[in-house]
């Protein structure tokens, strides 16, 4: 028996079941298919519940799997059978505050695929090959700020989306003078 948590997979998908970010940290899904069939699965079993006001959690497969819904986002976290709940629902919770405070409260798709960097950085702050690293959203989401996002960077360091919200924004301001 391992002596530390493991996660098998995060998992953020739309209000339709198709992927917004995920990654998988186990060979349990090897293929892309049978990923995408995982998703599914898990997608139907879950979407008729009511996770909107905190995390419920469901037996899927002989994999315990934690979820929570927000707007027209579905988050999920995976592990195996032998997992405590409890953690993995702190995995959960610290996702979905990170995305919150990175994206200022505004968790729909709209904004998430806008900043799908972000996402995918939360994503890596938390978990690294299947090992939690941290929990706390906020020093997630202080992380991932920290790496230059909100930042004074050059055009050239920045994503194009990044890039672009800088623009609008000199756009904004030289139109108001």
């Amino acid at each position: 028996m391992e002596s530390f948590p493991t996660i098998k997979n995060i998992l953020l998908l739309d209000s339709e079941g198709k992927r917004v970010a995920v990654k998988y940290y186990s060979d349990d899904w090897p293929t892309l298919d049978a990923k995408l069939s995982f998703e599914k699965s898990i997608f139907a079993k879950t979407m008729k519940t009511n996770a909107r006001t905190e995390a419920e959690i469901t037996m899927f497969d002989d994999y315990i799997v934690v979820y929570k819904f927000v707007q027209d986002l579905h988050f999920f976290v995976t592990g195996g059978s032998e997992e405590n709940e409890l953690i993995l629902a702190s995995v959960l919770q610290g996702f979905y505050d990170a995305i919150g405070l990175l994206l200022r409260n505004s968790v729909d798709k709209r904004t998430a695929l806008e900043n799908l960097d972000l996402i995918l950085l939360c994503i890596d702050e938390i978990v690294d090959g299947g090992i939690i690293l941290e929990t706390d959203g906020s020093a997630i989401a202080g992380k991932v700020a920290s790496n230059g996002i909100d930042g004074g960077a050059s055009l050239s360091e920045q994503t194009i989306s990044q890039a672009l919200a800088t623009a609008r924004e000199h756009l904004a301001r030289s139109l108001l003078k």
